[in-house]
């Protein structure tokens, strides 16, 4: 039997997501398109009879007339002019029943491609208690397309389209019949096959009349987020202190196990000392995320959009930046790539140069490390965790030093016009527990491929350059020294003196330009090799905290808001305005700021208050 492929389209927020989670579980892949930075989902399932359904999660859009990046893959893989793509059997166009009046006009564009076409109405289950009548049959009737109800959070709401595609019916292509109005067809169409109840979105509004109140709205927001940040501390202790006790027994068995030499060092000090310092770090890593999920899958974050427009708007930005921002908090690189939805370039370019600002998951590896060392482990009034006050304080200064950035950009521009926001506000819904965990093993995937990937790289190269060529024989000195590193590194301390940098932070610095966590397994590396510990990566929060003076931390906690220490994001940067002067000024900008704030930090710090 053929595997038939399948691609699903939508609009953002219609559910085609969840969809595709519920149809596919675990067995789907994320990659990117050649050549662009838009993200390929892609999974596949057995129907009952044993055929084979490969399935497509195409880019949310609302028009196939525009020409981002987005609508013009799924335009060209749904007509298959995509190189490399295989044009799909069968479009199937996901639509909110509870929104028809947006979602219907997007499904007479895919409509009009010409190619053979299902409509799958999701959400029917929360358009029957809003009491939203829709005729099935007639809405057919009117489309001249199958309509195949769906609940895509349901484990059986999937049963009536999987049952569709394995029929092994003939795909159909729909007649086109439209007048060519396509905002007049969709209002003959609701006519003919909906009744919309008097109120549609009583809870809906009620919620908004509390977190869209112009007196409660900000304060909430600052609330759910400062609660986040507390439980990225005090959640992920448990899980932390399991994994920093194995990788203490698993470096004890090396240590005692291997004879002394180059294998037992690469071992200890770059897989132990470097990938351990690293993976501590997921469970906070996840813990973030899982907030982010839910906020964004309760229908939440386009709200907080809506809700912080003006006080963008009074930093050169509109509320259409928030969601690129906060995604931002995860990766830089999504939250630029996110920045496709600013239609105004002005503003596009404004949100991609401040972007990095924002507290990345990478970063989250440097302050921890630095809050554990140097803040004491007590709490504020009994409830709320003084490190974990003193991270969300860390958010507060990327997101503040953004605004600012923006604000000054704003006043140099030539263009002083305001746009105006006009987004969706999608129907509150409750998380669902699969689409979470689905989207949590996606995010853990990906940070163990770093792990694996670029850390490990980047940590072989530093124990290499570490270790050789080697101490001369009757030599003084730790070993160190003697090594190409060791030699970079004394030599960019009296550059990085200023700011307070000893010379094994100038060492971490340069692999830490890959990407920002390697700078924890690079300092772990550092130590391992000049001989403090062979399992430093379980240690090196007391190690710092023995040598380190108060003020090299907070300079580094200061130097690490600013500095573009990713590579990536810069090569995202290149990729999005396609042009090498944007990453000249981003890395320039963020570098100076970085070195700035990095020596005001140390300088007042160390002279105005005692002891550090």
């Amino acid at each position: 039997m053929d595997t038939l492929t399948i691609a699903l389209v939508g609009n953002p927020n219609c559910g085609k997501t969840a969809l595709f989670n519920q149809l596919t579980g675990a067995k789907q892949k994320v990659a990117n398109y050649a050549g662009v930075t838009v993200e390929r989902k892609e999974g596949h399932f057995t129907a009952p009879s044993g055929r084979k359904v490969q399935v497509l999660d195409l880019p949310g859009t609302y028009s196939l007339d525009a020409m981002g990046p987005d609508e013009i893959i799924t335009r060209d893989i749904c007509l298959g002019r995509r190189p490399g793509e295989t044009m799909p059997d069968l479009i199937v166009c996901v639509a909110d029943a509870t929104n028809l009046r947006l979602h219907l006009r997007f499904v007479l564009e895919v409509k009009r491609l010409g190619r053979p076409m299902i409509l799958a109405l999701n959400m029917m289950d929360a358009a029957r208690k809003r009491g939203i009548q829709i005729d099935t049959a007639r809405l057919e009737q009117e489309l001249g397309v199958k309509v195949i109800e769906t609940v895509a959070v349901k484990a059986d709401g999937t049963a009536a389209l999987v049952a569709h595609l394995d029929a092994n019916v003939a795909p159909h292509v729909p007649e086109i019949r439209e007048s060519g109005d396509l905002h007049g067809d969709v209002r003959r169409i609701l006519k003919a096959a909906v009744v919309m109840p008097t109120r549609t979105s009583l809870i809906d509004d009620r919620l908004d009349g509390i977190l869209l109140n112009p007196v409660l709205g900000i304060p909430i927001l600052v609330v759910i987020m400062f609660l986040v940040f507390q439980s990225v501390f005090t959640w992920a202790t448990p899980a932390m202190d399991f994994i920093e006790g194995s990788m203490r027994w698993l470096g004890g068995v090396v240590t005692e196990t291997l004879p002394d030499g180059l294998l037992k060092s690469f071992i200890a000090d770059a897989l132990i000392g470097g990938l351990g310092a690293v993976i501590v770090f997921l469970p906070q890593i996840l813990i973030l995320f899982f907030f982010i999920l839910i906020l964004e899958e309760s229908g939440y974050l386009p709200r907080a959009a809506f809700l912080l427009d003006n006080l963008m708007s009074k930093a050169g930005l509109t509320g259409r930046s928030f969601i690129p921002l906060l995604s931002s908090h995860a990766c830089a690189i999504p939250g630029i790539m996110a920045t496709r939805s600013i239609h105004d370039v002005r503003d596009r370019i404004t949100t991609i140069l401040i972007a990095p600002l924002m507290t990345c998951s990478a970063r989250i590896p440097v302050y921890t490390l630095l809050i554990a060392a140097f803040v004491p482990e007590q709490k504020l009034w009994g409830f709320v965790s003084l490190q974990g006050l003193i991270l969300f304080g860390m958010y507060i200064i990327g997101i503040t030093g953004g605004l600012t950035v923006s604000l000054v950009m704003s006043i140099f521009r030539r263009d002083k016009s305001e746009h105006p926001l006009i987004m969706e506000l999608p129907s509150y819904r409750l998380p669902h527990a699969k689409n979470l965990l689905i989207g949590l093993g996606e995010r853990a995937m990906i940070f163990m491929r770093r792990i694996t990937g670029i850390i490990f790289t980047v940590n072989t190269l530093l124990w290499v350059l570490t270790t050789f060529p080697g101490k001369p024989a009757g030599a003084q000195g730790p070993d160190i020294d003697y090594s190409v590193a060791g030699m970079i590194g004394h030599w960019m301390e009296a550059v990085f003196a200023p700011i307070g940098f000893n010379w094994q932070i100038c060492v971490a610095l340069i692999p830490g330009l890959a990407a920002r966590e390697v700078a924890v397994s690079a300092l772990g590396t550092v130590y391992s090799v000049s001989g403090d510990d062979a399992a430093v990566a379980d240690q090196l929060g007391h190690l710092i905290s023995a040598q380190w003076p108060l003020a090299t931390a907070l300079s580094l906690m200061a130097w690490y808001v600013f500095a573009p220490q990713c590579l990536s994001t810069l090569a995202v940067i290149r990729r999005e305005t396609n042009s090498w002067k944007m990453v000249g000024v981003t890395a320039g900008y963020l570098f100076a700021l970085a070195y700035i704030a990095a020596f005001l930090t140390y300088q007042i710090t160390h002279y105005f208050v005692p002891g550090v």
